[in-house]
């Protein structure tokens, strides 16, 4: 049997040509990122970006004896918490997770924060220093409320990180995380997984009208038609509106907001993060 004839140049050409398809297909298939990857930066833990001393650091005085909550909220829990909410702290780029998590801390700070203008280290180094709410106005039960009812005898005051508050919360939050949110909401002040879990969620978790505060602080947040008319913009001012809107926004230099803005300044500066635009909510209407 004869042998084909082959041209030197054609095999050359053929060649290069298998090559060059490798190198393509090679190419794509590991640098091209999935959705998955575009949507998460890295599968690097919360632990990555907040160490046990950067977290000791942000919280100088949470285990002063002057905190009510002293040795409540841990390192520990704080990162075994984060477990349970994949998206949080992982969504995003490395700038955008960091702000993510300053943001998240800033306003848990604000909520919780034992601070005063004159304080050692400066006001913006006592978050955490609370884990319930002293001498509550009331109760916090919206009767009106059929799908979550109060159970007899029960607070809903500010209990955890977020100070979680009202029937309506507790009930869905509890619903969430495995425990009876109604029947015993103490728990959020007892409980420091729990009760970190519970400021997780709340972050987490869209309540329609509103967004959540993490889709806003990754850029997964699309404006409503009331909400452009109201001027809700996305930035951290955004999430206090989210948080607290009704007392807080639409009031000028509200010194409540800018509490929450100095926290987020401070941590966002010990991560190394700019903290963007629209900081404020004075010129938003509240959801």
């Amino acid at each position: 049997m004869a042998l084909p004839s082959f041209n030197l140049s054609t095999s050359f050409f053929l060649v290069s040509f298998a090559f060059f398809s490798i190198a393509i297909n090679l190419f794509s298939t590991s640098n091209a990122p999935s959705r998955a990857e575009a949507a998460r930066s890295d599968c690097l833990p919360i632990s990555s970006l907040i160490s046990k001393k950067l977290f000791h650091t942000l919280f100088l005085h949470k285990d002063d004896m002057a905190c009510p909550a002293k040795d409540f909220y841990t390192y520990h829990s704080f990162i075994k918490a984060s477990k349970s909410f994949p998206g949080f702290g992982t969504t995003g780029s490395l700038t955008t997770r960091k702000s993510e998590i300053a943001a998240f801390l800033a306003q848990i700070s604000h909520e919780t924060t034992g601070g005063w203008a004159t304080a050692p280290d400066g006001p913006y180094a006592w978050g955490l220093c609370f884990k319930e709410e002293i001498s509550p106005p009331s109760d916090y039960c919206d009767s009106n409320n059929k799908e979550w009812p109060c159970y007899p005898g029960k607070s809903y005051k500010g209990r955890g990180p977020i100070q979680l508050s009202w029937n309506y919360n507790y009930g869905p939050a509890g619903k969430a995380l495995g425990f009876d949110g109604l029947k015993n909401p103490e728990v959020v002040a007892n409980n420091s997984m729990i009760a970190l879990k519970t400021a997780l969620w709340f972050w987490m978790t869209e309540q329609k009208p509103k967004p959540s505060s993490h889709d806003v602080m990754v850029g997964l947040y699309v404006p409503t038609e009331a909400d452009v008319a109201a001027n809700r913009t996305v930035g951290y001012g955004l999430v206090t509106n989210i948080i607290n809107g009704r007392l807080e926004c639409g009031i000028p230099n509200d010194a409540r907001v800018n509490d929450r803005i100095g926290y987020f300044r401070r941590y966002a500066g010990l991560l190394n993060v700019d903290t963007g635009p629209n900081l404020d909510c004075e010129n938003q209407k509240s959801f």
